[in-house]
C-alpha cells in the first residue's frame, strides 16, 4: 500500500494547479507547496533527524505546521505535535519522553521555550526566536534538496499524538503510515467527501481529528484552509470567502458558532457535510445545528487516538444519542464494567464498558513506552477504551460516558449522558454538565451545572426531567447555575474541574 507521502506525491501529479492548503492570505498550489514541503523535509534532514526520529511541534493552525506535518511524512520522520497551550514544564516533559531530536514552536509557545533552558537540542522558530541559537523557519526551508525526499514505507511511523492527561502525565499514542493512511480513506468514505472538497483546518493537528482533516483533504485534491486558533468571526469570514463544502467540529465549536449574534445561515450556505466528533451532542444541540446548517449529510463519528474510527452514524439526527455502527474497518462489542477479556459480551439493552477489535487497519499497536497503559487497555487482541455504552434491539449504540464519569447514589449507576440530554431540550439551558458530587447520604449527588439562555428555577428544570421521561431517581438533586462550563481545549467537558471546585458535602433532599 501507499505510505502517506506518495499519497500525497499523487495528488501533485493529478492536478498540480489545484489549491492545496490556504492561511488568511497566504495559499499555495500542490505544485508550489510540494516544493516547499520538500525543502522543509530537507532542512529537518540537515539538522540531523533521520528516519525513525521523533520531531516535536508546538505550534497553532497555521500553514507552517501543516507544512511540518507532510514533511515528515516525505522523510520519515515521527511528527510529535503537542497542544500550543502548554507550559514549560510540559514542553521539557515531553521532549524527554519522547527522545525528540529537535523542536519547532512558533509565537504561542515562544515564552514557554524561553522559559526553559536553551536545549541542547535545535530549536526552529516561527516568529521572535526565543534564544540566539534558535534557527529561523525560513532557514529551515532555505535550501532544495537534489533528489525527491520520499523514505518512508507503510510499516514506518508517522506520528506520535499524546493523548490528553486527566490525573496523570499523557499518554504517548504511536501511528504508522498504513493506520494513517487507512484512517484518511475511511475518513474520505464515511463521510462521503468528493474531489476537490474545501475543509476548515480549525481543530487542532495535535488532535486526531484535526489531523484526519489534514490528511483528507490530499487524498482527494482538495483544501484545507488554516484557521490558526478558533474565532467565532474568523472562522466565519473563512467558510464565505473560501466556499468550506464540509465542517468537521466538536460539539462545543458549533455551539459557539450557531450562538454567537454574527452567525446567519447564509454565512454558511457553502456547507453541505458536516461531522462531529471528540464529544456527545446533546439532543438539544443536534436540533439546533441541524436547523441552523441544513445539512446534506450529518455523520456522528466516535472514535480515539488510538484508533481513529470505532462507529459511525452518517445520519446523525435519526436517533439522537445513538453513534451507529461499527465504522469501515472495526468491530466493537460492550463487555462487563469490570470485564477481564473480550469474549464475556452482554445482552443488548445494559450498559457496559466498549472494546474494540485491535485487528483494525486504523489501529495504534500500544503506548509508547507505557507497558502499565497496555496491560490495563489491551487485552487479548482487543482495546478497552474505558467508555460505557451498551446495543439498542436495532443494533446501534449508544455511548453514555466514561467508565470514571458513572454516578453510583444510593447503590445505582447513573450515566450523566441521559441527564444532559434532556435538560438540553429544554429552552433555558444552553449548556449543562452532569457529576456525582460527594455526599454523607447518597454517596454521591447528582448534581446538574447549567449555563442559561434566560433565567430559569430549579423547580422548572425538575418538572422538565420529569415530564421528558427521566427516570426519577436519575433527575437531579441538585443544580448549580455557573457562566461557563469548563472544557479541554478540544472541546471535552472537564467534570474533574466542576467535582474539585464543588466538592463540599451536602444533605441531600428527600424524594
Amino acid at each position: 500500500m501507499f505510505d502517506l507521502g506518495r499519497s500525497f506525491l499523487a495528488a501533485v501529479e493529478r492536478r498540480p494547479q489545484a489549491t492545496a492548503i490556504s492561511d488568511g492570505p497566504q495559499s499555495f498550489t500542490y505544485e508550489a507547496w510540494f516544493n516547499i514541503i520538500q525543502r522543509t523535509a530537507h532542512g529537518l534532514q540537515s539538522l540531523g533527524l533521520n528516519k525513525g526520529d521523533r520531531l516535536v511541534a508546538a505550534m497553532q493552525n497555521r500553514w507552517q505546521m501543516a507544512t511540518l506535518h507532510w514533511a515528515c511524512q516525505f522523510a520519515g520522520i515521527v511528527m510529535t505535535p503537542l497542544n500550543w497551550r502548554c507550559s514549560a514544564d510540559d514542553l521539557q516533559w515531553s521532549l524527554d519522553d519522547a527522545d525528540a531530536r529537535a523542536l519547532i514552536h512558533d509565537e504561542a509557545v515562544r515564552d514557554a521555550v524561553a522559559t526553559m533552558d536553551a536545549p541542547i537540542l535545535p530549536c526552529v522558530s516561527v516568529g521572535d526566536k526565543p534564544f540566539d541559537s534558535a534557527y529561523d523557519f525560513e532557514e529551515l526551508c532555505a535550501q532544495a534538496p537534489t533528489e525527491t525526499i520520499l523514505r518512508a514505507g507503510p510499516e514506518d511511523g508517522s506520528l506520535m499524538l499524546y493523548t490528553s492527561g486527566t490525573t496523570s502525565r499523557p499518554k504517548g499514542v504511536p501511528r504508522r503510515h498504513r493506520a494513517e493512511r487507512a484512517a484518511a480513506v475511511a475518513h474520505v468514505a464515511q463521510n462521503l467527501y468528493a474531489h476537490g472538497e474545501c475543509t476548515l483546518g480549525v481543530m487542532p493537528l495535535y488532535h486526531t481529528m484535526g489531523v484526519r482533516s489534514l490528511l483528507a483533504m490530499a487524498l482527494l485534491d482538495g483544501h484545507f484552509v488554516c484557521i490558526p486558533r478558533f474565532d467565532v468571526e474568523a472562522t466565519l469570514d473563512a467558510i464565505e470567502r473560501e466556499r468550506i463544502s464540509n465542517l468537521y467540529l466538536v460539539p462545543t465549536l458549533y455551539h459557539m458558532l450557531i450562538e454567537h449574534p454574527a452567525f446567519t445561515p447564509k454565512r454558511v450556505a457553502s456547507v453541505r457535510k458536516i461531522g462531529f466528533a471528540g464529544a456527545p451532542m446533546s439532543d438539544g444541540l443536534m436540533r439546533r445545528v441541524e436547523a441552523a446548517f441544513q445539512p446534506e449529510l450529518f455523520v456522528n463519528h466516535y472514535g480515539s487516538s488510538e484508533i481513529y474510527t470505532f462507529t459511525i452514524d452518517q445520519t446523525a439526527s435519526r436517533k439522537p444519542g445513538s453513534s451507529g455502527r461499527s465504522a469501515l474497518n472495526q468491530r466493537i462489542r460492550v463487555v462487563p464494567l469490570n470485564a477481564e477479556t473480550p469474549t464475556d459480551e452482554i445482552p443488548t439493552g445494559e450498559e457496559g464498558q466498549i472494546i474494540a477489535d485491535l485487528a483494525s487497519d486504523e489501529a495504534f499497536e500500544g503506548y509508547w513506552r507505557r507497558p502499565d497503559a497496555d496491560a490495563k487497555s489491551i487485552r487479548d487482541g482487543w482495546y478497552f477504551t474505558g467508555d460505557t455504552g451498551f446495543f439498542d434491539t436495532d443494533g446501534d449504540l449508544f455511548v453514555t460516558g466514561r467508565v470514571d464519569d458513572l454516578i453510583i447514589t444510593g447503590g445505582e449507576n447513573i450515566s450523566p449522558a441521559e441527564i444532559e440530554n434532556a435538560l438540553s431540550l429544554h429552552p433555558a439551558v444552553e449548556e449543562v454538565a452532569v457529576v456525582g458530587l460527594p455526599d454523607e447520604q447518597w454517596g454521591k449527588l447528582v448534581t446538574a451545572f447549567i449555563k442559561t439562555r434566560h433565567p430559569v428555577s430549579e423547580e422548572e428544570l425538575d418538572a422538565h426531567c420529569i415530564a421528558s421521561g427521566l427516570a426519577r431517581f436519575k433527575r437531579p438533586r441538585r443544580y448549580q447555575f455557573i457562566d461557563q462550563i469548563p472544557k479541554s481545549p478540544v472541546g471535552k467537558i472537564l467534570r474533574r474541574v466542576l467535582i474539585a471546585d464543588h466538592s463540599e458535602p451536602q444533605p441531600a433532599e428527600q424524594s
